[in-house]
């Protein structure tokens, strides 16, 4: 099981960088093995396809590492692990958003998100509710991976230049909110130099 891993890391290490010089439609399966020094059998032994490889990675180093803080209840630990993550390799997450279509990155950490999230609402007994039968704990974890990723997306888009501190407290407001509440509620967003001052 160990050397199953460090395989897949091997190739998940090879893809990485060749991602830093290509866009991740051009890579080929063969420029993948030959960077990691395996035959291509192998890649297939572990991969169906290098799409299946980039969620492998994001799962391993973006959402994986959230489920025990979900499981203690740690929310916005969880969250804020995630762009935090995805800030610590940010010259290759800067370059795989840019995969579109059914295997785009934005699907595919929303996919990925929305599952973690809807385990955690089974692991709680979330069930459907009785009057509202819409309300059931996978329709609300994908709204959430959906709000999430939309926001993750737009900050990866503007360089990561927010902190992902700031970034969770801007989340946790519109998900706190309605659209007809929250206008009221961004004006009493506290100023980020005020906030500083404060918690001096």
């Amino acid at each position: 099981m160990q050397q199953k891993r460090e395989v897949k890391v091997l190739l998940a290490d090879s893809f990485k960088e060749l991602v830093l010089e290509k866009p991740v439609e051009k890579i080929t399966i063969k420029e993948i093995t030959d960077r990691a020094g395996v035959i291509r059998v192998t890649f297939y032994n572990h991969f169906q396809d290098k799409y299946e490889l980039l969620e492998w990675i994001c799962r391993e180093e973006i959402v994986s590492p959230t489920k025990i803080l979900f499981q203690n209840n740690m929310r916005r630990e969880a969250v804020t692990f995630i762009f935090t993550a995805i800030l610590k390799n940010k010259e290759f997450y800067s370059h795989v958003a840019h995969t579109q279509g059914q295997n785009s990155f934005s699907s595919t950490v929303r996919q990925l998100v929305s599952e973690t999230i809807e385990e955690h609402f089974l692991a709680n007994k979330f069930g459907k509710h009785e009057k509202y039968s819409l309300l059931t704990a996978k329709w609300i974890a994908d709204f959430y991976a959906m709000s999430l990723t939309y926001i993750l997306m737009s900050w990866i888009e503007r360089d990561m230049d927010i902190p992902p501190e700031d970034m969770v407290n801007i989340y946790e407001y519109v998900a706190q909110h309605s659209l007809i509440s929250l206008p009221e509620a961004v004006r009493k967003l506290p100023d980020r130099n005020n906030s500083k001052n404060n918690s001096k």
